[in-house]
């Protein structure tokens, strides 16, 4: 009787949820939308913040291949990501470890995501219109003359300044406001009991974006093409890009305020005491030079690191071979622009397949070590194809030919479907069960953690890529190299599934006893009311 009055006060619901689900739910609900309606005003701010963050994510991440591809071409990207990306990603986790001890959660927020939306507005408004001014041809010429032949790309990258510092804010976008301030504030205010149906159901948001920004990205690429040919076509192609960007982040600022003052002052939602929890004790803040200690010495912490530095790595040794054939099949800007708005978009409808029918069913039903273990798996059977076609297409010419078309764009074709296929797989299974781990952390843990291993080892593993094809390039071409960068990449993913497996036992243990210790507080409270 006294259990009966516990389950049905609506302030503490949310505690029950795992047996109301059983209970409320029937079988197609289950599947396909395990939400109860209260649990809306929580679900659909975050969905619709998601959905912002990763339009904005969609169109910085074209519009940087755009400008970096076509001026100073693929081969400045290791250099960017290397000497550029990594060491602001470090001194931004430097400033964010500090600046987290002294601001609140909310105000950390505004600060960090504030500086993205006024560079981006004066990169489109103010500093491109004046590029011919601010770009510094003659040095970098001198500095050609200084650099081995295959190290062109680090001048290039200096010679177009403005772009790669785009690049860079635009790369950090993915890991600090995607990655470090959503997940974090969703791991900060959700159950893992919710977790497990909800954060599927926040990827849908990220991908209706892709849906939305693909199309958009291609409508503005059409514009250009009906200018007259004294306007700068790629200056009014920026005005809008950048406009929405700026736009959907004053949106994302606005649903966190909203957030903040309507869902965590209800506690159907969140518990403000639930710091306190069990499992998370109030631990005093540590210094920059003690969160790093504790970050390098916990194996739960390294084992999520190698995770997303092994994913970067993946990715990018992927990306970097197929994005050299994409230029040679699209050379021209706009053409460039809008095969990658129709790749966005064809990952979007992709991944939200996924979500719909194998995401969160996976993780509910199959567990949290099964579903982490997907996403390596789908990258190395993709890899080992597209690498495999890469280096045999001249042998299958003829074939080819046959087909009516050539051994580049069929070359461009696998590489995209790898991607799609990959990239869906992270969206709608690795990215849910990374953030998962997350939760049962304390909160100290989740901030200086989550900085570390979603900014700094996010960067690592994309410069580890770019720094791996730097080193092989000085034994030849990018053609040259390919066998060896598909033999590096199996190795790469095999670590990263012995990772996957350990954390799984560590989670599974640690979330098992916080669910004993807060059986026993429940069973405590019930006798005592």
């Amino acid at each position: 009787m006294y259990y009966q009055k516990f389950a049905n006060n609506k302030l503490v619901r949310g505690f029950t949820m795992s047996q109301d689900a059983k209970q409320d739910f029937g079988k197609w609900r289950a599947f396909f939308w395990p939400v109860h309606g209260y649990e809306l005003k929580k679900l659909l701010p975050m969905f619709f913040m998601f959905f912002f963050i990763s339009f904005n994510y969609t169109i910085l991440r074209d519009t940087k291949d755009t400008l970096i591809v076509t001026s100073a071409g693929a081969e400045a990207i290791p250099f960017l990501k290397s000497f550029g990306v990594v060491p602001a990603a470090i001194l931004f986790m430097i400033i964010y470890a500090k600046l987290s001890n002294t601001l609140s959660r909310e105000n950390l927020f505004y600060v960090t995501l504030l500086p993205f939306i006024i560079f981006f507005g004066l990169f489109a408004f103010v500093m491109y219109p004046a590029r011919e001014v601010l770009m510094p041809h003659a040095s970098a010429e001198a500095l050609k003359a200084y650099l081995p032949g295959g190290w062109t790309g680090l001048a290039a990258a200096y010679e177009n300044w403005m772009y790669s510092i785009f690049y860079i804010l635009a790369e950090l976008w993915g890991s600090v406001v995607l990655s470090l301030l959503f997940w974090g504030f969703a791991n900060q205010i959700t159950r893992v009991n919710e977790a497990k149906r909800f954060y599927s159901l926040f990827g849908l948001g990220a991908n209706f974006a892709l849906l939305v920004s693909g199309p958009a990205i291609v409508y503005v690429s059409d514009i250009r093409k009906h200018l007259p040919a004294n306007v700068d076509a790629w200056q009014i192609s920026l005005n809008y890009l950048m406009g929405m960007v700026v736009i959907a982040g004053l949106a994302i600022l606005a649903i966190y305020w909203w957030i903040n003052r309507a869902v965590l002052t209800d506690p159907r939602f969140y518990d403000v005491n639930q710091e306190k929890a069990p499992g998370k004790k109030k631990k005093a803040k540590m210094s920059l030079g003690e969160s790093f200690k504790f970050l390098f010495t916990s194996k739960y912490i390294l084992c999520l690191a190698i995770l997303v530095i092994a994913y970067g790595i993946s990715i990018n040794l992927v990306e970097i071979t197929w994005k050299s054939q994409v230029k040679l099949q699209y050379p021209n800007p706009n053409d460039y622009s809008t095969f990658m708005g129709w790749f966005s978009t064809m990952t979007g409808a992709v991944t939200i397949l996924m979500m719909l029918f194998v995401g969160g069913n996976v993780i509910r039903h199959k567990g949290w070590g099964f579903a982490a273990l997907i996403t390596p798996v789908v990258l190395l059977v993709t890899g080992i194809a597209f690498f495999s076609f890469v280096i045999f297409k001249g042998h299958l010419a003829g074939y080819i030919a046959a087909l009516g078309t050539t051994p580049l764009f069929l070359a461009v074709i696998f590489g995209a479907a790898q991607n799609i296929m990959s990239k869906s797989a992270k969206y709608s299974l690795f990215d849910p069960t990374k953030e998962m781990a997350y939760i049962p952390l304390d909160d100290e843990s989740k901030v200086k953690g989550k900085a570390a291993v979603d900014v700094v080892g996010a960067r690592l593993g994309k410069s580890g890529g770019s720094i791996i094809q730097m080193g092989l390039l000085a034994f030849g071409t990018l053609a040259t190299i390919t066998p060896y960068i598909g033999a590096i990449l199996m190795v790469i993913i095999a670590a990263w599934i012995v990772a996957a497996r350990s954390l799984s036992k560590q989670f599974t243990q640690l979330t098992a006893e916080q669910n004993i210790e807060k059986n026993i507080d429940k069973t405590s409270e019930i006798a005592t009311s």
